[in-house]
């Protein structure tokens, strides 16, 4: 049985003839978060659109607890268990908060780690009061804790969060830093795209960083955290 919670083996992906990935691997060892980092363009969502679906490989393949899910159609991914919080949230703005979180719902097997609509406003006070607002009158910060939660209540297996912290206040920064602490306390496999590298660095145990499509570092955070050269010359300012 394979121990890796997903696993990625020589990706090649390609919009149209524009070769964007090459030979991109990389593994997530369950109740891990692995930071998928790099400059604008180094092709970081083109990998997490080859997870999930939206951009099938053209060559490689992608496992998840040994399964492979290359071939799959984003909706079959994600009954499989992989859960998608995208970069821009593309939260629902025309349903309430309530079905944004609603229409997600996937039952698995009911523990007490399941995720369930109570558990979610739990984990999510600012939008417990406003179950009946339509969504695309939340502010910011409270459309990706929607995102967060809708990504939740498919109960994923592995977690793919692009930019969770894409243009949002400060305190919002931390808020959404802490629930992803918490998520990785409760022993969520998560794959983490974000240009906060410090926030990056906090919540991640492995990091991996792209560079034109191609993976030049993939490894524990410890080996890159101090090395200020390595990280302007990949990553830019730190």
């Amino acid at each position: 049985m394979a121990t890796e919670a997903l696993a990625l083996s020589g990706i090649d992906a390609l919009y149209g003839d524009s070769h964007v990935l090459h030979g991109v691997s990389f593994t997530l060892n369950p109740g891990r978060v692995l930071a998928l980092l790099g400059r604008n363009g180094a092709g970081k969502t083109t990998c997490m659109n080859s997870i999930i679906g939206f951009l099938p490989p053209r060559s490689g393949d992608i496992r998840l607890f040994g399964e492979s899910i290359a071939k799959l159609s984003p909706e079959s991914i994600a009954r499989k268990g992989v859960g998608f919080v995208p970069q821009g949230r593309r939260i629902f703005p025309t349903l309430t908060v309530r079905e944004n979180l609603v229409v997600a719902r996937q039952s698995r097997k009911v523990t007490e780690k399941t995720w369930t609509l109570d558990r979610i406003l739990d984990l999510f006070p600012q939008i417990k009061g406003r179950l009946r607002q339509t969504a695309g009158f939340l502010s910011g910060g409270e459309q990706q804790m929607l995102a967060i939660g809708r990504a939740l209540m498919g109960n994923p297996r592995v977690l793919l969060m692009d930019e969770p912290s894409e243009g949002l206040a400060p305190l919002i920064v931390a808020e959404v830093g802490r629930i992803i602490a918490r998520l990785k306390e409760e022993g969520q496999s998560i794959v983490l795209v974000e240009q906060n590298i410090k926030l990056a660095f906090k919540l991640a145990d492995e990091v991996v960083i792209l560079n034109t499509g191609r993976v030049v570092f993939s490894g524990s955070v410890d080996q890159v955290r101090d090395d200020e050269a390595f990280i302007t010359q990949h990553l830019g300012l730190f």
